[in-house]
């Protein structure tokens, strides 16, 4: 694995080829507003190529085939490397540290795991168990009328619908 810690731009893009070797414009359209993945995080064709030069000078990922492209240039089929598999299935099983990281790449983990006919219940618990506490500490920081900002009512009420996503998950079993 690289030195550099990886972009989320640059693990989706690993994980979508560790499911199946592809070539950058089949990711970029995984990942355009209107697909599954998109909705979650949009990944534009130049970051996607990006992402990808990135994952290929890592040597994470490795040419596998040269195929015609249907009305331009040729593209280059690329897998992932036994390692980039390994370092993916963690990355999936990571929790985030930060309430703001749910939106996105809790979430896109949790789609992916879904992807792979993986149950989330391990991810889940283990994420609950890294942000109880803060989520228990936000939603129940005491404010008297007028004394909480903005801040505090955006990120008690973002903890109190954290708190209630991590309840509908659980209750909707493995």
């Amino acid at each position: 694995m690289s030195e550099q810690p990886l972009s989320l731009n640059e693990w989706v893009c690993l994980a979508l080829l560790t499911e199946k070797s592809s070539h950058g414009f089949a990711l970029a359209k995984q990942l355009a507003p209107e697909s599954d993945l998109g909705r979650i995080l949009t990944v534009r064709r130049p970051l996607v190529y990006r992402a990808l030069d990135r994952l290929v000078a890592a040597d994470l990922v490795h040419p596998q085939q040269v195929e015609p492209g249907a009305a331009g240039p040729t593209r280059t089929v690329l897998g992932p490397s036994a390692p980039a598999k390994r370092s993916v299935t963690r990355w999936l099983n990571t929790p985030v540290n930060h309430v703001r990281d749910l939106r996105v790449e809790f979430l896109l983990k949790l789609r992916l795991l879904e992807r792979r006919g993986r149950t989330p219940q391990r991810l889940i618990e283990r994420q609950r168990s890294v942000l109880g506490e803060t989520l228990d500490s936000l939603i129940e920081r005491p404010a008297g009328p007028g004394e909480a900002d903005v801040v505090d009512l955006w990120r008690a009420n973002n903890a109190q619908a954290a708190h209630d996503f991590f309840e509908q998950l659980n209750n909707r079993g493995p």
